[in-house]
């Protein structure tokens, strides 16, 4: 069986999408049918459309969710049930491969099988038109109306917290906050960089300053968006498009940061990042770059000066222990996660979020697929 669900379709690399009414298949035996309340705008997204990354094709966007169950497959666990309000995670565990038993269930080996096929965990498609299969991103595709999602793709999220909140804290909130508490753990009085002052860099902010990172300086190219991590707890902001910006933070921090968060995904921004750190400081790399890109790094610098350069995919989070520790934050007022959704928008619109995110918009801009509430 099947039903008609209208959806977001990518069919060329660098056309805009056009709203579709497509086919969506029952869910399978280990599958949840959701109907999604709100999907967030991500540059990741962005970079499939521009073809920086890429998928088969044709394809429907959106990996960042959230929503509400509406039916279940036969053998599912019984852990999320109909009705339940889930979020939904772009990087599924199977809990049996060795990152999963290792307790680095966002490498899970599933993933690969997501990337190759444009499907779900075991490569299966629920998605078509009258030409054939309409592929999955990241297992996901949430810029639509409903979707099929395996089982172990979604965390339970509490009735009291908003759509919008739920779906960014699945990829934004968990990969900026998480990078803080997975990656550097403790930073009590280290000075503290994040560059990039988007949804994943502002969560990183609102992360280091939970963690008393100081001074924390945040660095944009963007007012507005540096105003916003001033706000979340920045100490001092940094206009990148105002002289050298190395030489800015090396003032404020007295010598160099304990710790930069990339969370842009430029070679040249990577390179600064190494630039600013003290002796023994770390770069956390978080942003995404286009597929293929690298970055030259002074060898010498790292090695006199024994800097760190490493990598974090989606926070290092276990994202069900992570996520829900998130929602406790934000009930308790440590995180304020409404102020970091940005402009909603209706499915119609999702060209104009997109082409938004690419100009600079503020916060993080969320779909709201069953109409935009005033």
């Amino acid at each position: 069986m099947s039903r008609t669900v209208r959806a977001a379709v990518l069919r060329e690399i660098g056309t805009p999408m056009r709203i579709e009414q497509i086919e969506l298949a029952d869910p399978g035996d280990e599958e949840l049918l959701v109907e999604i309340e709100a999907a967030g705008v991500c540059h990741s997204d962005l970079h499939y459309v521009h073809g920086g990354l890429r998928a088969p094709l044709p394809l429907v966007p959106g990996h960042e969710g959230a929503g509400r169950v509406i039916a279940a497959g036969s053998r599912t666990s019984g852990r999320i049930r109909v009705g339940d309000r889930v979020a939904l995670l772009w990087r599924p565990n199977c809990g049996r491969c060795p990152p999963c038993i290792s307790g680095a269930p966002v490498m899970c080996e599933s993933a690969a099988v997501q990337a190759a096929t444009g499907g779900l965990m075991d490569g299966s498609i629920r998605l078509a038109d009258e030409d054939g299969p309409v592929h999955h991103l990241m297992g996901v595709s949430c810029f639509a109306e409903q979707v099929v999602v395996h089982e172990r793709s979604v965390v339970p999220v509490p009735e009291d917290i908003p759509a919008e909140v739920a779906a960014i804290a699945g990829c934004a909130v968990i990969t900026g906050v998480g990078v803080t508490r997975n990656v550097i753990g403790g930073c009590l009085g280290d000075p503290v960089v994040v560059m990039g002052a988007g949804g994943v860099g502002l969560a990183a902010v609102m992360g280091a300053r939970l963690a008393g990172a100081r001074p924390l300086i945040a660095v944009d190219i963007d007012e507005g968006r540096l105003e916003r991590a001033a706000r979340f707890g920045a100490t001092a902001t940094v206009d990148s498009r105002q002289g050298d910006v190395v030489e800015q933070v090396l003032e404020l921090t007295g010598g160099g940061a304990a710790w930069v968060i990339e969370a842009v995904g430029r070679p040249e921004t990577l390179q600064s990042a190494v630039q600013m750190l003290r002796p023994r400081g770390m770069v956390v790399a978080v942003g995404l770059g286009e597929a293929g890109q690298t970055v030259a790094l002074p060898i010498n610098d790292l090695v006199q000066r024994q800097k760190k350069v490493v990598g974090s995919l989606y926070g290092s989070s276990v994202p069900a222990r992570d996520l829900p520790e998130i929602f406790d934050l934000y009930r308790a007022g440590e995180l304020p996660l409404d102020e970091l959704v940005g402009t909603r928008y209706a499915l119609e619109d999702v060209s104009e979020a997109l082409d938004s995110l690419a100009s600079g918009a503020v916060g993080r801009s969320v779909i709201v697929p069953q109409g935009v509430r005033s």
